[in-house]
């Protein structure tokens, strides 16, 4: 096999995923975030009951930072939901902050919970909507 073809195959996973994002709804979208933040999250438990707090705090940054998009994109127009949705994801982040404190693999597995209602919730939406 060739570098270049080996090349290829090294970006084909990154290709396909550049794919599915640029192909996807903005429900779908919001199921990817949902599912990014409970993959880090869970990588982060893994990391502290590991005892490996560096590890722990960067991927538990990378679930804060999905969820501090998905609150700062809420569209508070929309009413109560919006609001609704910006309560929980504040509670989300508050909770990771004393989870990262105490090193509490139990409530970064209480958040990826409550994001898994949720990514199930938009997940039956992106479902139920139309494709244009």
């Amino acid at each position: 096999m060739t570098v270049q073809a080996m090349a290829n195959l090294a970006t084909t996973p990154q290709a396909y995923q550049r794919g599915a994002v640029l192909a996807a709804t903005p429900a779908e979208l919001v199921v990817m975030l949902y599912d990014g933040a409970r993959r880090f999250l869970r990588q982060a438990a893994a990391a502290m009951e590991a005892g490996e707090i560096e590890r722990a705090h960067r991927t538990l940054r990378h679930a804060e930072m999905i969820l501090a998009h998905l609150n700062g994109t809420l569209d508070h127009d929309q009413g109560q939901v919006a609001d609704s949705l910006g309560q929980l994801y504040t509670f989300c982040l508050r909770h990771l902050d004393d989870a990262r404190m105490e090193q509490s693999p139990k409530k970064l597995g209480e958040v990826s919970r409550m994001l898994g209602e949720l990514r199930d919730a938009w997940a039956q939406i992106a479902a139920e909507a139309p494709r244009s």
